[in-house]
């Protein structure tokens, strides 16, 4: 079996990463010319392409290959570094820009109790990237190999990983009171709904109009909407006055207490079941990983 130079496959991913030979360079503080060798060179012992040179530039089926053997390699040096670091406290070694532990985690955990899950794993020198995507398809970068870890929606494991239920996030429709007041003094009902403009994560969030279907009852919903890719920014366009919006009620449930934000459906909640998946891998940072956000998403979720 061949064996593959780290620099070369770290090359690779750099250039995937990063979007481009330059910013890879840029990355690895090698030249553009150095990175173009390597990178021929890995393709050479592959015997066949590892990135289509189109703009973004993508890899091919054997360039995923490597890279997501490239992620693997990665985890084995962070575990090799976290056991060091306990036989040799005083070591002052860390990882480089290269080493990165990628996990995909939905923005509305990023929001609420994900980032409050992760901080004791940043403080020990866990090199995190943390990348943000709609709950129901955070899982796709999972598949492709470019992620070790998400929290998702998807219920069933992914071929090579293990999965465990986190919980379910309660999501409510709200408004600011002073919109409340004025466009929907009745709240959010059967006739209203059409009349008012949705804040949406992005054009994947579908969860304005399931929330609207299912508390009415209706089978299709069409919804005038705006985007603002951001859980936060959500409920601070909703608090600005752009319109309602269905977000995780925790939250908001500080806003909602102070009087800020209005429940315009009280009696209705829609409670979306998250999952953890990971590769199914014998690693220290892996369990530490999958402890910290069970623990977490425990504390602060609903049962499933």
């Amino acid at each position: 079996m061949n064996t593959f130079d780290p620099a070369a496959l770290e090359c690779l991913a750099a250039i995937v990463e990063e979007g481009g030979f330059d910013k890879a360079a840029q990355r690895l503080s090698i030249t553009q010319s150095a990175v173009s060798q390597r990178l021929r060179a890995l393709e050479a012992q592959v015997g066949t392409v590892l990135l289509v040179r189109s703009r973004p530039l993508r890899p091919t089926a054997a360039g995923n290959l490597l890279l997501k053997h490239t992620r693997q390699l990665r985890l084995l040096r962070a575990d090799v570094e976290r056991e060091l670091r306990e036989l040799a406290p005083s070591s002052t070694g860390g990882a480089g820009e290269e080493e990165r532990i990628s996990i995909a985690v939905n923005a509305d955990s990023i929001a609420t109790w994900a980032l409050p899950a992760l901080d004791p794993l940043a403080r020990q020198g866990v090199p995190l990237e943390i990348i943000t995507d709609d709950q129901d398809f955070t899982h796709e970068w999972l598949r492709e190999g470019q992620v070790l870890g998400c929290v998702t929606t998807v219920k069933q494991a992914l071929r090579g990983c293990k999965v465990v239920p986190l919980g379910a996030m309660r999501y409510v429709a709200v408004a600011s009171r002073g919109f409340a007041e004025a466009r929907l003094p009745r709240g959010l009902t059967p006739h209203s709904f059409r009349d008012v403009p949705f804040v949406a994560f992005n054009r994947k969030d579908d969860m304005q109009a399931e929330f609207v279907g299912q508390a009415f009852g209706l089978k299709r919903v069409s919804l005038r909407q705006l985007f603002m890719p951001s859980s936060e920014g959500q409920v601070r366009a909703v608090l600005a006055g752009w319109g309602a919006s269905v977000v995780p009620e925790l939250l908001v449930r500080g806003l909602l207490a102070q009087g800020e934000l209005v429940n315009l459906v009280p009696k209705a909640s829609a409670p979306v079941q998250l999952y953890w998946h990971c590769w199914n891998l014998e690693s220290g940072v892996l369990d530490q990983l999958t402890s910290a956000l069970t623990r977490a998403a425990s504390q602060a979720l609903g049962p499933a």
